[in-house]
């Protein structure tokens, strides 16, 4: 008797660990860790602009600037300036602070035909003539920008094909602008390698993101929003980057023909408890939390020992630091939540802010997708659904030169 089945169910722990080994040998991305700086970190050095301009879209540029938010005060002298959005207001505010005598640009495309880094190029050209002195390419060997960068003898740096773009972070793309303004890629590189080996070693990093996991996914119809609330400012790259990663990647229809519904939403502490967290205390109960602290923040900024008129009261907050009382409104947060025992929620404690910290996050999220991708058994790695509007977006545009 022979027995075939073509529905969902969800699978053992092991069952998934299984996939995700046989994923290392064809998604790249996996393997970033790994690779050799040296090229990367021998160019930086040869970067004498002050202006450094990335011109990407979506995975090209939203885990660089993750990083580069948070890790700004480690940078060097350079600026860092991102051209991405098609609103020409945008372009042109953000234009005008670059000097262009003075700047490098690099500009980021996987596939080398999108079209909002196009049409920015295009753009560029029409004010200063991009070529091998101030332009480098970051792209598939054998795409079309590829072919232009050759062309006019330009610096390439190549994008694997088999890392997809809102998982690239750690090629290339994230660690050429990145070793550029200075920081330590060597310790990203660290931070990705240590959560790898404790992850496939199966130890800590294996326990905790299989149980976060696992939990997701056989709670994922009741509690179908995923909550990241981050308590810093310089997460909010971050959070951004997250949203892409989680949305386009789980936002899938699965082997039943089932649609998953499994949405992020960033918000930032404590800016977001004036706003959202009253939604999550006294809403419905349709939401996990994700809480983000730093225990180490390098600044030791303190509220004045001053007493105001009329608002003395208020004097208990004299002497507090800074980043004491940002984690103290995390912890009361926190606490105000989990007293309410029917709102599911973690919390992660970074240690600092350094490369290793910052690297250690993401990339235990990069592993995180891809196990809740294999639980609810969907292609964690495609985008069906962005594609579609592209090609409508394309054929809009064909239709205008008719």
């Amino acid at each position: 008797m022979k027995y075939t089945k073509t529905f969902y169910q969800i699978k053992s722990n092991e069952e998934i660990f299984s996939k995700i080994k046989e994923e290392t040998k064809t998604i790249g991305y996996y393997n970033l860790p790994f690779v050799d700086t040296t090229p990367i970190k021998e160019f930086a050095k040869t970067v004498k602009q002050k202006d450094i301009v990335i011109i990407g879209i979506g995975g090209s540029s939203l885990g660089t600037y993750a990083i580069h938010q948070f890790l700004q005060n480690k940078e060097n002298d350079k600026k860092l300036h991102f051209l991405e959005s098609t609103d020409p207001l945008d372009i042109q505010r953000r234009v005008k602070k670059i000097d262009f005598k003075n700047a490098l640009f690099i500009i980021i495309s996987k596939s080398g035909t999108t079209i909002e880094v196009v049409s920015i190029v295009k753009y560029l050209h029409s004010i200063i003539s991009l070529d091998k002195s101030n332009t480098i390419v970051i792209t598939e060997h054998d795409s079309k920008l590829n072919s232009y960068a050759k062309a006019n003898s330009m610096k390439t740096f190549e994008i694997p094909k088999d890392v997809g773009g809102r998982f690239s972070v750690f090629s290339n793309v994230g660690l050429v602008p990145l070793a550029i303004m200075g920081l330590d890629i060597d310790m990203l590189l660290k931070g990705c390698q240590d959560i790898h080996n404790d992850f496939f070693e199966k130890k800590e990093t294996y326990s905790k993101l299989m149980e976060k996991a696992r939990f997701i996914v056989e709670n994922k119809n009741r509690f179908n929003i995923n909550v990241l609330f981050s308590y810093s400012a310089s997460l909010e790259g971050f959070n951004k980057w997250y949203v892409q990663l989680w949305g386009e990647s789980l936002g899938k229809i699965n082997i039943n023909g089932t649609k998953q519904v499994l949405t992020p939403i960033g918000l930032i502490g404590p800016v977001d408890q004036h706003s959202f967290l009253q939604l999550i205390m006294e809403g419905r109960r349709d939401k996990t939390v994700t809480f983000i602290k730093i225990s180490e923040f390098e600044d030791s900024l303190t509220i004045p020992d001053i007493t105001l008129p009329f608002l003395d009261e208020l004097d208990y907050i004299n002497d507090v630091k800074f980043k004491d009382l940002i984690n103290y409104q995390a912890d009361s947060t926190i606490k105000a939540i989990e007293d309410l025992k029917d709102v599911p929620t973690d919390t992660i404690t970074m240690k600092s802010q350094d490369e290793y910290s910052i690297s250690k996050l993401m990339y235990k999220y990069q592993l995180l997708t891809s196990i809740v991708g294999s639980f609810v058994q969907i292609n964690t790695y495609d985008q069906p659904g962005v594609e579609a509007g592209k090609i409508i977006l394309k054929n809009s545009l064909k239709e205008l030169k008719k």
